[in-house]
């Protein structure tokens, strides 16, 4: 599964995998993928010690990070990230922050221990512009990837300038287009699927579409692949490679505790939701009393991003640090697809790699039988 791609970044498998956790990335790369490190939770210090361990670990595999800069967000134009982590902080409504609170307490969530009150988030141009500083330091990350729209012109240019690819994610066919005419290397199309913040368009309908549309720009398909049928389908559609997320979640390596993993576990397709109650954004996640909370009437509506974000930043940390703790999955933010429903056991980075890569071949084998000669 050699694709131009693959051969421009030197990897042995179209599979690029988005993850937090630092493990996932050595792992997946180890085994002949890319693993992608989510940085938006770090600061450019905790970054820093993220991608040190990385370096030290990945030999001579590659990897990349990925940053979340939207195209539109409150307190856009502040360049000091200090005065707009302030500023944001100030506009979150007393009543938003009473309504958090009681969730978290009416089920039995800990309190996040005092003098640990670091908020990190970097929904900005300007506090993504030093991580992504940071990034282009290490000689093994070879992309940058952006989660949410279009990146900054002054972005682009820096990582072309310093040899490596930039791509973004995309979950509308005009998204990609405007990827394309900004001068990135690569679109990564999310179908609405997909976990985390996706589109309204299903990934069969807009893969095809996205490769049409943006060619000769390679095309990484995500949203709803979780096996190797599916990666066999995606790859028919003519994208250069796979995107996966929620696959490594529930990895031997993935920083999750065993609650948290047992909900991934119990979960069907049919127990997600796309919900703005965490982020600010419609995001894919396992839907519960949190999510059903924020979306009723008689409540406060999510704020828009980043301030739903900063708001929840606590809430967020909290249900995963105290996931078996009284009823917290109940109020967790658990951000996954729906192939959630094929999550079933825990398994190593290298040997998912390996499943897929058979499931494939087997899927390929099938194909090629019933196809007249």
């Amino acid at each position: 599964m050699q694709t131009k791609l693959c051969k421009q970044l030197g990897v042995d498998v179209p599979i690029f995998a988005f993850t937090h956790c630092r493990d996932v990335v050595v792992e997946v790369s180890k085994a002949g993928g890319i693993g992608v490190l989510g940085a938006v939770g770090f600061s450019p210090a905790q970054l820093k010690e993220e991608l040190d361990w990385i370096d030290e670990r990945i030999g001579d595999h590659i990897y990349g990070v990925d940053t979340a800069i939207p195209q539109k967000y409150e307190g856009q134009g502040e360049s000091d990230p200090d005065k707009l982590v302030e500023m944001l902080q100030a506009a979150i409504p007393e009543q938003h922050r009473q309504f958090a609170e009681k969730l978290l307490s009416d089920h039995g969530v800990p309190a996040w221990p005092e003098g640990d009150d670091e908020v990190t988030l970097s929904f900005s141009l300007a506090q993504a512009q030093l991580l992504v500083d940071e990034a282009l330091t290490r000689p093994q990350c070879r992309m940058i990837v952006n989660a949410l729209g279009t990146p900054p012109p002054e972005i682009v240019e820096q990582v072309h300038k310093s040899g490596r690819l930039i791509g973004a994610l995309a979950g509308r066919l005009k998204h990609g287009i405007n990827h394309k005419k900004a001068g990135l290397d690569f679109i990564v199309c999310q179908g609405s699927e997909g976990g985390g913040h996706a589109g309204e368009v299903t990934s069969m309908i807009l893969w095809p579409q996205m490769v049409e549309a943006v060619a000769p720009l390679p095309v990484l398909a995500a949203g709803g692949i979780g096996s190797g049928k599916q990666i066999l389908a995606a790859m028919s559609m003519g994208v250069e490679g796979v995107w996966l997320g929620s696959m490594w979640l529930n990895a031997t390596e993935a920083a999750a505790e065993p609650a948290q993993r047992d909900s991934y576990m119990k979960a069907s397709s049919e127990d997600t939701v796309r919900s703005r109650s965490f982020t600010g954004k419609t995001a894919r996640m396992l839907k519960n009393e949190w999510t059903e909370a924020w979306d009723r009437e008689d409540t406060p509506d999510p704020l828009p991003m980043p301030l739903q974000g900063y708001l929840t930043f606590d809430a967020t940390r909290r249900t995963h640090r105290y996931a078996g703790s009284g009823e917290t999955q109940k109020v967790a933010f658990n951000p996954v697809g729906q192939v959630v429903g094929q999550i079933n056991q825990v398994e190593s980075c290298k040997d998912i790699m390996m499943r897929l890569m058979t499931e494939y071949s087997e899927a390929l084998d099938h194909i090629t039988a019933i196809t007249p000669e």
